[in-house]
This record gives structure tokens, sequence and C-alpha cells, in this order.
């Protein structure tokens, strides 16, 4: 095995998660309670929404907006395969059926001009995902959404403060989902959030989360418990302090890896359109010469931690096959063979940046 000297990711905890954990302990709330009132607020503040809903992940936060939507039995909703399963997951426990619309190969994110021609009269929403840290073009998908009189659910579980167009990531749509998972731009162990500017949508999400209650033992939908623990939320509103100064070093480093390794043969570097404010979750290269696995079998040899997000387009799982879920999407299943993602997260030193890129340069001139 490998001695990894720059690992892939590294959550930050610092004194004040500690301490409003032990003061979430004392207080003997531990279960939903203030702590999570107080996180929804601030968080959905920071994002410029109205309603913040906590869950337990982010993926029962995706399915609890696709059911405040109404999306269910028999309908549709128009994703990309490139994600990691949840996405998909979330729309197939609703009871519908995800539909798969090819990649932009620059952003990786859905290409809104491959959506259009999916959309039939079972389509009920689009669920673009906000890949790697950065928006898809949601001009293009909310002009398409209104032509359709879709709702659009973001799935924003990796964009934390990303921005397009000076409107924050969690704004662009009818309803948007972030993951708290450890290694995601901010933390709190395991959680999500849904954002929305709708009052209404607001009310059903939280009735969803918490067994389909309207007001206690008030059930009026067939709900689930996806709530958030206060121990979690203390430890989210500490971190929400610290996620622009996160986000600002993730943005340094990847500015610096983009110098070094912008003329490096054999890989492409992330690219992010000018209106677009990336906050990279993954710095994520794609190999065009050699065997990508080969890269990260050198690369993993010299310390290098990598990590490859995401080798199998969603309709080529084995479960979708199973459940007759199809796709066809040629620049996903590249973009699948080829990328790899570097260490970009922000406990990353200048010496670990060197190393991660002189071990790409070692790795090119091997390769190439």
């Amino acid at each position: 095995m490998a001695d990894i000297k720059v690992p892939i990711a590294k959550p930050i905890i610092g004194e004040e998660e500690i301490e409003n954990v032990v003061e979430v302990l004392k207080s003997g709330m531990i279960a939903q309670g203030p702590k999570v009132m107080e996180f929804e607020e601030k968080f959905a503040n920071w994002i410029g929404a109205k309603y913040g809903i906590a869950t337990n992940s982010g993926t029962s936060a995706l399915h609890v907006a696709l059911l405040a939507c109404g999306i269910g039995e028999g309908d549709e909703v128009i994703t990309t395969p490139f994600t990691f399963i949840a996405s998909g997951n979330a729309i197939v426990y609703t009871g519908a059926t995800p539909v798969f619309a090819d990649i932009d190969l620059d952003t990786y994110t859905i290409d809104p001009d491959k959506i259009e021609d999916l959309i039939t009269d079972k389509t009920k929403a689009i669920l673009p995902v906000q890949l790697y840290g950065q928006a898809a073009d949601m001009d293009k998908i909310r002009e398409i959404a209104e032509k359709h009189d879709l709702k659009i659910i973001e799935d924003a579980a990796q964009a934390h403060g990303a921005e397009y167009n000076g409107e924050k990531v969690g704004t662009l749509g009818d309803m948007a989902c972030f993951s708290f998972y450890p290694t995601k731009n901010m933390t709190t162990s395991e959680g999500g959030m849904i954002t929305t500017n709708d009052e209404e949508l607001a009310k059903k999400a939280q009735m969803f989360r918490a067994h389909g209650a309207s007001e206690r033992y008030h059930h009026d939908e067939i709900g689930y418990n996806f709530r958030m623990t206060d121990i979690a939320a203390a430890i989210g509103l500490a971190q929400l302090k610290v996620i622009d100064e996160f986000n600002d070093k993730r943005i340094s480093n990847a500015d610096y890896l983009n110098e070094q390794l912008k003329d490096i043969e054999g890989i492409v570097t992330p690219k992010s359109p000018d209106n677009y404010k990336h906050v990279y979750h993954q710095y994520t290269v794609r190999v065009e010469k050699g065997n990508r696995d080969d890269w990260v079998e050198f690369l993993t040899n010299k310390g290098i931690g990598t990590g490859i997000h995401y080798p199998i387009p969603l309709y080529n799982q084995p479960i979708y096959k199973k459940l007759g879920i199809e796709g066809d999407c040629p620049l996903a299943e590249k973009a699948a063979d080829n990328v790899i993602s570097l260490p970009v997260h922000p406990s990353l030193t200048k010496e670990d940046l060197d190393l991660v890129v002189d071990a790409v340069k070692e790795a090119s001139a091997k390769f190439c």
C-alpha cells in the first residue's frame, strides 16, 4: 500500500465545532431542536434564500424536494448520468423515472441543449447537478423549464457558495439540495439542506421530512424520518462561519494548479466560464493521453491521493439496468472513462500542491 502524502480530502473540524457539540450534549436537546432552526435560518440567509429545511443527508434532501414538488409514480425527471447515484436514486424513490441528458464536456454539468428533445408529457422536472463545485448553464435550463412548465430542483450537494451570474447556487430553481457529508466544502458529519423561496414548497418539505405531519400527530402524507439532529446542526453553525474562507482557499489552490498544469501534455484542466464562481469541491482533470487507471496508479505510488468522480454513468449501473432505466450519453461516458480528481482542499500547503504538480508532470512524461 502506497504511503499517501497528500490526501484527496481532509475535513477540518475546529474547536468551535467541538464546543458547540458539547454544549448540545449537555443541554439534553440532541434531536431536532433550536440548533436546527438556527442553522436553517443562517444557512438560508447565507445562500440568499427565504427558507431552509434541514435533513439528515443530501440524499434525503433530494427525496423530500422531489416529493414537495409533486413528483411521483409515472413521472419523469430529466437529469445527468454523470453524478453520484443519489441524484438518480432520489427520483426512483418517488416512483418516477430518471431520464438522462448528456453533459457539457467543459463543465461536466448537464448540457441544456440536450434536454428539450427528452421532454415528454410525463416530464415534470429538471434536476441539474451543480457538479464538482460549479453550476450548470441555468439561464438556458430556466428558459426550458418555463416554456414547458417544469420544476427545477438543483442538486447542489457539491456547490456550497458557488455562483452563476452573481446568483448563488441554491437560488437558481424552485428548490435546491445540499449535502454536508464530511468531504463536502462544509460538513455537519452527515446532513443535508433544502433551500427555496417558495413558502408552500417549504411547508411541504417540512412535512415530508417529519412523517408527513403538518402538526404533531396530524399526518397528511406518507412521510419519512429525515430530520437533522441538533448535534449535526451545532457543527454546521460553526462551519458556516468559515465556509467562505474554506472556499477562497479551494479557489486559490485550484488557481495555482491551473497555472502550473496548463501546459502539461495529456490532461485537460478544469474550465469555468467567466460568469461562474467555481468553489472546487473537486479539482478534476481529464486524461487525454494514456490510460486513466495507469495515471491513478502512478500518482498513488507517488503519494498523491486521487478520486474518480464518477466512473460509471448511472444508466450503466447494474441496478438501473435491472430496472430497465436506459441512457445514451457518449460525452458522459467519455468523462467517466477519463476523469481524475486531484487534492484541492483547504488543508493543503504550498508544498503539498507542488508535490501534486510534480507527480502530474512525471506522469505526463511517462504516459505521453
